[in-house]
This record gives structure tokens, C-alpha cells and sequence, in this order.
């Protein structure tokens, strides 16, 4: 499988930031062809998208943008309404960050350089009912992570509690124990600390039992979202909402091809870049000076 220096003519790396985002355009052959610094904002990804048009609109190229879906989620979807593809850096191999002192300039050089050598790019997820799927699946984890942490902190409070309590408890499992506490009323008839324990196994309960409705909201809303997408899954033995939400947001289209112009008019930059590289060869390409 050919490398991407080999399938474009330029690769355009973008650094992206809250405020700015910075292009750089480098040739197959790794030289800093042009470079631009736009406001992070929709007349900025105009801008950058115009500006690319104008300097290598009729060859082949490649956008990579480092934060396709953080940062640069804004230029990102500017660049797919027009037809291009857009990887994230973070999924192409070899474009990792430059080390050193932070200079956006030398990263997007860095970044667009970083995906000449490698020979398969990802585009990263895109907008629709994936992302929405992989939105409330993260969300999930998050209530699930949040709901545990709260009842392992309810259950060392239950069992430091008075013995009256606690025994009431006892015979309980959690979602009993929750209910009780929900109705636990305050009295001043206690002393200081049984009361502060008190109110706080009821804020507790209360907020574990928020968690659980929302997280029953949260897997309906997963049922329907895979329902409409692939309802099959749901039909396969020991396979839920959950673990279908995750097999539809992990699977990868086949990527794209680069994207070229018709009739390319290729730039006196680009002749120069591509003269050096045949320069470099003897016949039959072998590199010249090596033996067989």
C-alpha cells in the first residue's frame, strides 16, 4: 500500500485553538509550501477554505486537522460541507506532536508532515446519530461511574450509623435501602452528629435515585437511536442497547480518497518539489549510488 506522499500533491495540517487556527501547506516532498492564521470562526474556516482554493485548488490534497472534534470541530465541518476529507491528526500515524516550545506555526507543519508518511487515514466521527449515540454513551458511563461512587458512599454512612437505623437497613438491599432513606424526615430530637448523618444518607438517596432515572432515560434514548440505525443488533443473543450503541460508534468507514481537481495545474513549486525527487533517482527508479 502506496503512502499518502504518494496519492496527493500537498498535505494542508491546521493547528487548532480556541481562538485561532493556523494552516500550513507542505508538499509531497515535505516543503512548506504556504502558511495562514485565521480567526477560530466560521468567516475563519471561510477564509482558510478560500485561501486553499486560491493557493492549491487544482491538486490532489489532504486536510488534517489536529482536534478535527475538539478544537477544530468548526473548521472541520465547514471543510466536509465543501467536499473535503477531513482526519483528525490524533488518528494518523506518525503525526505526533513536535516537542519543544509551543509554536502553533512549526505544529501544523508538524502535523501535515507527521501524515505524508503514513499509507491509511481514518476520518475522524462525524456529525449525525453516531455522534449522538457516542454523546450518550459517554454520558452513561459518566451517571454509572457518578451513581457507584454515591451508594459506596451512602453504604460507609449506613455503616458507622445508630444501631436503630442501621438495623432497619440491614434486611434492605440497595434500591430498598434508597427508598427508606428518601422518606427519612429530619427531627432536632437527635444530637448533632446522628442529624448531620442523617441528612446526608437522605441527599444521598435522593441523588441516586436522579441517577436512576436519568439513567433510564439514557438507555431508552439508546434502544430508539440503535433501533433506527441498525435494529438487527438488537436481535443478536447477549447484545443490548449498550453494547450496540459501542459496535456502531466504533466502526470506521472505508476512508476517502484524496481529493483532486479536474484538469490539474500543477504550481512551479510543486515541479521544482517533484524534479528534486525524480533528481534523486537512476533508471528504473533505484536511488542512485546503490547497487543492486
Amino acid at each position: 500500500m502506496s503512502i499518502l506522499a504518494e496519492q496527493v500533491d500537498v498535505v494542508i495540517g491546521v493547528d487548532a485553538h480556541t481562538d485561532t487556527h493556523t494552516a500550513a501547506v507542505v508538499s509531497a516532498a515535505g516543503a512548506v509550501l504556504a502558511e495562514l492564521t485565521v480567526p477560530a470562526d466560521d468567516d475563519g474556516a471561510a477564509a482558510l477554505l478560500a485561501w486553499t482554493d486560491d493557493d492549491a485548488g487544482a491538486l490532489r490534497r489532504q486536510w488534517v486537522i489536529d482536534g478535527a472534534r475538539s478544537h477544530g470541530v468548526g473548521v472541520a465541518r465547514v471543510l466536509l460541507a465543501a467536499g473535503e476529507t477531513v482526519p483528525d491528526a490524533a488518528r494518523v500515524p506518525g503525526s505526533t506532536r513536535r516537542c519543544g516550545g509551543k509554536s502553533d506555526r512549526l505544529d501544523a507543519i508538524q502535523v501535515a508532515r507527521g501524515a505524508l508518511t503514513t499509507e491509511r487515514i481514518t476520518t475522524p466521527r462525524s456529525d449525525g446519530d453516531r455522534e449522538a449515540l457516542r454523546i450518550l454513551h459517554v454520558a452513561r458511563r459518566h451517571y454509572t461511574d457518578t451513581r457507584t461512587a454515591t451508594v459506596n458512599l451512602l453504604k460507609s454512612l449506613i455503616l458507622t450509623d445508630d444501631d436503630c437505623l442501621r438495623g432497619r437497613l440491614r434486611k434492605l438491599n440497595t434500591d430498598q435501602q434508597v427508598r427508606h432513606l428518601c422518606r427519612l424526615e429530619p427531627t432536632n430530637e437527635l444530637d448533632a452528629l446522628t442529624r448531620v448523618r442523617h441528612d446526608q444518607l437522605r441527599a444521598l438517596a435522593v441523588d441516586i435515585a436522579a441517577l436512576d432515572r436519568t439513567l433510564a432515560a439514557n438507555l431508552k434514548q439508546l434502544r430508539d437511536l440503535v433501533t433506527a440505525m441498525c435494529p438487527v443488533l438488537l436481535e443478536q443473543p447477549g447484545v443490548g442497547p449498550v453494547s450496540a450503541a459501542v459496535a456502531l460508534t466504533a466502526w470506521c468507514p472505508p476512508p476517502p480518497q484524496p481529493r483532486r481537481r479536474s484538469h490539474p495545474q500543477l504550481s512551479p513549486a510543486h515541479h521544482r518539489a517533484a524534479g528534486r525527487r525524480r533528481g534523486r533517482r537512476g533508471r528504473g527508479g533505484r536511488v542512485r549510488g546503490v547497487g543492486r
